[in-house]
């Protein structure tokens, strides 16, 4: 079955973010909770996007997600870009660190 995770957009800064395991936002998709595509998933998107969230993010939605050997890649090309940065300046975004 399809593994999705929960990715918006941070209301102070713009960047990318991921809905974790303990209802937080992380810049990180490694720290993402990862859920099976369903209910589970539908269940994990009511709740990143409830009243307290909306003050911290704006759009949140799921993409699906490759997860091999503990790492998680998105399927899609524009989230592999959103997860790693910029696709011109690779000296700059998260792909810099």
């Amino acid at each position: 079955m399809t593994k999705q995770v929960i990715t918006a957009n941070r209301l102070d800064d713009g960047l990318a973010v991921f809905f974790d395991t303990h209802a937080n936002w992380s810049a990180s998709i490694t720290e993402a909770a990862v859920v099976e595509k369903g209910e589970e998933a539908d269940a994990l998107l009511a709740t990143a996007s409830n009243a307290d969230n909306q003050l911290i993010v704006v759009g949140p939605y799921l993409i699906d997600v490759d997860q091999q050997g503990g790492k998680i890649t998105p399927v899609r090309y524009r989230e592999q870009i959103r997860t790693l940065g910029p696709s011109v300046r690779p000296d700059l975004g998260y792909q810099a660190k």
